[in-house]
């Protein structure tokens, strides 16, 4: 039987502030549904990249391997945006590695390492694939915002940044509301805007679902999980509420049904999880290359070094030769 559709946005334990998935847990209930492969894409980390991958090939899952990462918002740095990469192989997977690296050491800000678009321009996105962040990406803000001109301007920028690896995202959430600047609309109703933006441009669209927890029942865990990232008491009335009870583990008769008039966007979703294959040597240490100069091997190079290092610290530890 031809699957139907292929999870490529889950967020587990590892994405901290809002994530309380167990890996085997999710990579066990893809496998009772038979999905071929399944994406995890942890929020701005990979942290669990080694245990899910041995986990899903364990099972016969293709492991995808992913990253929701926060993209600055130059307008307003304090409501960052959203850009999803998915690594077709090892090349894409260290580029996603280094924009990880760059944004933790260098793009900081009220404790989240955010990317730069122009980033992407600078190092290249070969071996990468985009999915625009539906409705928190910078064109679903757009769109929310029912600035369709600056939508096309931003969908095209990002489909030349990834020439055939850029796809828009459609989410259906339940009647979950959206804000895009001062405007605040219904998940639906960026997903229709969306639609008429890809059939405007040409640009392919794919059905994604934001798994945070596995099961509907698990969502007020969820809510206390992020309650604790937030400081925020479960009880308060006031808190802001940006997750939804439908964002449990849907099977994939679950996800047909629920995009059954884009037939599109959840074979997309298929297609993607075969335009990507990372192969991984697990088990295996791996030193990185330290430079060092012509005809002196490593060990003479580290044993200078370390001598050179122990004569200045002692020079500091003991200022007095005797």
């Amino acid at each position: 039987m031809q699957p139907a559709f292929v999870h490529l946005r889950l967020h587990s334990e590892y994405s901290i502030v809002d994530g309380i998935v167990r890996i085997d847990e999710a990579v066990a209930i893809a496998k009772a549904d038979a999905m071929p492969a399944l994406a995890l894409t942890d929020l701005g980390n990979v942290f669990g990249m080694v245990k899910f991958y041995s986990a899903a090939r364990s099972e016969g899952i293709k492991p995808i391997i992913g990253c929701d990462l926060w993209l600055t918002n130059e307008t307003d740095r304090d409501n960052p945006l959203r850009i999803l990469l998915l690594a077709q192989n090892s090349k894409g997977y260290l580029r996603m590695c280094e924009l990880l690296t760059r944004a933790y050491r260098g793009n900081q800000y009220r404790g989240r390492s955010e990317v730069q678009k122009s980033w992407f321009g600078e190092t290249g996105t070969e071996g990468l694939i985009a999915l625009s962040g539906a409705h928190q990406g910078d064109v679903g803000q757009a769109l929310a915002a029912d600035n369709r001109d600056v939508a096309r301007q931003l969908a095209e920028d990002w489909s030349r940044l990834f020439p055939g690896r850029y796809y828009l995202e459609l989410q259906r959430l339940g009647p979950q509301a959206v804000t895009g600047g001062a405007a605040t609309v219904l998940v639906e109703t960026c997903v229709m805007r969306t639609l008429q933006l890809a059939g405007a441009t040409g640009l392919p669209v794919v059905a994604t679902h934001p798994v945070q927890f596995l099961n509907k029942e698990d969502f007020r865990a969820h809510e206390a999980r992020v309650c604790i990232s937030e400081g925020y008491i479960l009880s308060d009335q006031r808190r802001p509420k940006r997750y939804s009870p439908e964002q449990y583990f849907m099977t994939q008769g679950e996800m047909a049904r629920l995009f059954a008039d884009v037939p599109e966007a959840l074979q997309n979703s298929v297609e993607i999880a075969k335009r990507c294959t990372l192969e991984l040597t697990l088990g295996k240490s791996r030193l990185p290359h330290f430079p060092k100069p012509e005809n002196v091997s490593l060990e003479q190079h580290l044993r200078a070094n370390a001598g050179e290092g122990l004569a200045a610290r002692l020079a500091e530890l003991y200022a007095d030769p005797t």
